[in-house]
């Protein structure tokens, strides 16, 4: 049987993970790993300094006190006691877009699983103050889900989907946007007269780029992006070549 590891970055309770594990359900078998509190903007983390605790919620749904990268681990090596066909990740609670991919625990957790060897998919749809509706997210992770478990992925590849408000209009395969993104950070003080900092939504200038995530969901697509661990810019190797031929002396003994 088809198994697959359903995981997220909102914690073990969230609608979208249990819309996500209910949709892929008719695809094989479904086991969930998840944080048990909200893991939002936490990245790439691993916990390595304190031990980890897994609990069972019911039949097949897991929840870990840690990250989506431990949760991933957990379930391959723990759990599942093997890779699954499938590891997906989501529905996230806010769009995972352009540079924001590399803040993201839910494009982490589908990261990590391509790196353990597993084809994986990260969703995501745009956060809104009422209700939120993960049906066609849901929808399009079963499309993107039967597909990758038909076809496969390119090694160490995963998939980022990004939902529009409303009805699709279809997928579009894209690349990561870029912006000039402006960080906001307010200064207050504590009963105590401490100060403490609150890092905020910034201001946000994407560039024009037809072909941008961004910019599909904008027009009303489903963005694919095709993500990879390799943060290699090649492009600058030759730029960079005469470094190769720097020497490095002894540093001088200061007494």
């Amino acid at each position: 049987m088809t198994r697959i590891l359903v995981t997220n970055d909102d914690g073990v309770r969230s609608e979208g993970l249990r819309a996500l594990a209910e949709a892929l359900r008719p695809l094989g078998e479904v086991t969930v790993v998840a944080p048990i509190m909200e893991a939002s903007a936490i990245g790439h983390a691993l916990t390595l300094r304190r031990p980890l605790r897994l609990e069972t919620f019911d039949d097949r749904t897991y929840a870990v006190d840690g990250t989506p990268t431990d949760c991933v681990n957990i379930g391959v090596i723990t759990v599942l006691r093997g890779l699954p066909d499938l590891i997906v990740s989501g529905i996230n609670k806010g769009w995972n877009l352009g540079d924001d991919v590399t803040y993201s625990g839910t494009v982490a957790g589908a990261m990590e699983g391509s790196m353990l060897g597993a084809p994986s998919l990260a969703v995501s749809i745009k956060r809104t103050k009422t209700g939120m509706d993960f049906t066609y997210a849901a929808a399009a992770a079963v499309v993107m889900a039967e597909r990758v478990l038909k076809t496969g992925l390119p090694p160490r590849t995963f998939l980022n989907i990004n939902l529009p408000e409303g009805r699709p209009k279809g997928f579009r395969l894209t690349t990561q946007a870029r912006r000039n993104h402006v960080t906001s950070v307010a200064e207050k003080e504590d009963p105590r007269g401490q100060p403490y900092f609150w890092i905020e939504e910034g201001q946000n200038h994407w560039e024009p780029d037809e072909r941008s995530d961004y910019q599909a969901v904008m027009d009303g697509f489903v963005s694919v992006t095709p993500l990879h661990p390799d943060l290699t810019n090649y492009g600058a190797l030759e730029a960079l070549g005469a470094v190769e031929a720097l020497s490095l002396e002894p540093p001088v003994k200061v007494r």
